[in-house]
């Protein structure tokens, strides 16, 4: 059951690269130049940067296909001399009708790119397009939305349902697009979806033309902010909406919901857990990052995604994680799971997006972590400490949460709850909940609708907390080894030391109920305590205590 779980929470759909073990049975990757091209920065991409898509796509329920355009208009970042553009779209799907405001002079496809050779001299600070239009029958998910791709199927009434999941394998897994986690549209997209006369389509942001053509559906939506590329999905089906508002940090915010016509009723009772949500988490995290586009929940016929402004849901209008408690402690059967993860993640992956898919424990630890945080909110602090202590038993240590950078490459599952208890870990030590809650706030703020590195995100808790957490960053996020507490007592003598720790490992322990704080090393030390009764230890820190007799 435990292997189940956590390959449930796996949303990464790794595409590319093998895995071999060499002789001491660790996982070894072995990484091709295709696996270059799609995770890194390269020649071909690192000159332009994309301002917005412009994107039509009418999916085809009887064929699993797909077919549209994509307008990508893009400023050049650096003076260079008829230089080649990188275009990412993924075998088996084509291209077409390749234009542009420059001249073409050759276009090659290589594996899962387009490699666009251009004439002329371009200029930093230029403002040009590609346009292009593609079509064909896109990787099908078999178990979306772990291993990616589109979702055709059918609603409870027989009606066609249709989406997208295309976190791990990628966007351009259907679209033609810069499939780069550090350059996202800063000006945002604009998504004609059309379908069929007796269903709705639906996509990010704000619904600003519905007219019906050629006896179709067609539905345009428009994204004012930057938006990750991942989060950019059509959703089809036989949708109604009802909608609400939140009176939240930054004003009235909209919110609007997408559901199967059957579902109404039950959609209508379940999603009053969304003000409250948004509450919690502009309490810890800051204002809700995209007001301009509005908050959104689409009912999908999969668990769900954190599409920016159009969050997926599909934990069947029930508690939990499809009704079941991931912490094993009752708490996680107070909220919905999907509604209360996948919000989160508006404020880490959609406002604050890694650059590189090695740094994904920005998105997914600081989620994971919002859970505990909302419980603490809305529960109270004991109800969120039991959280997520409950939650280590889905902890593997397997592999690092960080893995090579710059071939989309994915870590460790353990940056779910691993990284979320390795947050709380540093939050005892800041030992201060108001402070905590300003460096949460801040880095919506510093990196507000941003791509980062997740050492710059490591720096800047280091700089406003006051306190150097770089081995512990190290110790949880580059190693499998939860770090040893060895300790000895004698009386009121305690004597301890770090095992099993990174070089000059740093991280102060408070006892548990008590003022007293050690500051261990891999040396013995040794403090004297108040009285002889036995130690007790605070079970917040993610540590391994273990007492030598």
């Amino acid at each position: 059951m435990k292997k189940i779980i956590i390959s449930a929470l796996l949303l990464s759909g790794v595409l590319g690269y093998s895995q071999n073990k060499n002789a001491f049975g660790e996982k070894e990757h072995v990484f091709t130049k295709q696996d270059s091209l799609f995770g890194s920065n390269t020649k071909y991409r690192d000159f332009w940067d994309v301002k917005k898509y412009d994107i039509e796509a009418e999916p085809n329920f009887a064929q699993k296909s797909v077919k549209g355009s994509n307008r990508i208009s893009f400023s050049i970042t650096k003076d260079v001399n008829n230089p080649i553009f990188q275009i990412d779209i993924q075998q088996p799907m084509k291209v077409s009708n390749v234009m542009s405001d420059f001249e073409i002079t050759s276009q090659k496809r290589d594996g899962n790119f387009l490699f666009v050779q251009s004439k002329g001299s371009f200029k930093k600070g230029d403002d040009h397009f590609i346009s292009m239009d593609f079509e064909g029958n896109p990787v099908v998910a078999k178990r979306a939305p772990w291993d990616g791709g589109w979702v055709f199927t059918k609603d409870a009434s027989g009606k066609p349902w249709m989406t997208t999941a295309t976190e791990g394998i990628g966007t351009s897994v259907w679209l033609p697009i810069k499939d780069y986690w550090g350059d996202e549209p800063d000006n945002g997209v604009t998504f004609t979806v059309i379908s069929p006369k007796d269903l709705t389509g639906v996509s990010n942001g704000r619904l600003i033309e519905q007219r019906t053509e050629n006896g179709k559906n067609v539905s345009v939506w428009e994204v004012k902010n930057p938006i990750n590329d991942y989060s950019i999905t059509p959703y089809v089906g036989n949708y109604v909406h009802f909608g609400d508002s939140f009176d939240g940090e930054k004003g009235k915010l909209s919110l609007d919901y997408y559901v199967i016509k059957e579902n109404l009723d039950k959609a209508k009772k379940q999603f009053e857990q969304v003000k409250p949500m948004l509450k919690a988490f502009e309490h810890w995290f800051g204002p809700y990052p995209f007001y301009e586009d509005g908050y959104k929940l689409v009912e999908t016929p999969h668990l769900g995604m954190e599409h920016q402004s159009a969050v997926a849901y599909g934990n069947k209008y029930q508690n939990g994680y499809l009704g079941r408690d991931l912490s094993g402690t009752g708490v996680g059967l107070k909220f919905d799971f999907i509604i209360i993860h996948e919000s989160g993640h508006e404020w880490f992956a959609n406002n604050i997006t890694a650059q590189d898919t090695a740094d994904m424990w920005v998105h997914e630890s600081f989620t994971c972590y919002s859970e505990t945080l909302y419980s603490d909110f809305i529960f109270g602090k004991e109800d969120g400490n039991k959280y997520l202590i409950g939650q280590r038993h889905n902890i593997q240590n397997d592999e690092p949460i960080i893995p090579a950078y710059g071939v989309r490459a994915h870590g460790s599952g353990d940056m779910y709850y691993k990284g979320a208890s390795m947050l709380h870990t540093i939050r005892q030590v800041i030992n201060d909940d108001e402070k905590f809650r300003q460096i949460l706030r801040g880095l919506g703020k510093e990196f507000y609708h941003q791509t980062v590195t997740g050492k710059q995100v490591q720096d800047y808790i280091n700089q406003k907390s006051g306190i150097d957490f770089s081995t512990v960053f190290s110790q949880y996020l580059t190693t499998t080894n939860i770090p040893k507490l060895e300790y000895k007592q004698d009386g009121k003598k305690l004597s301890f030391r770090w095992v099993n720790t990174v070089k000059d490992f740093k991280l102060p322990v408070r006892l548990k109920n008590s003022k007293i704080v050690i500051t261990p090393s891999e040396e013995w030390k040794t403090v004297k305590l108040k009285d002889k009764n036995p130690v007790e230890w605070d079970a917040n820190y993610y540590i391994d205590y273990t007492l030598i007799q």
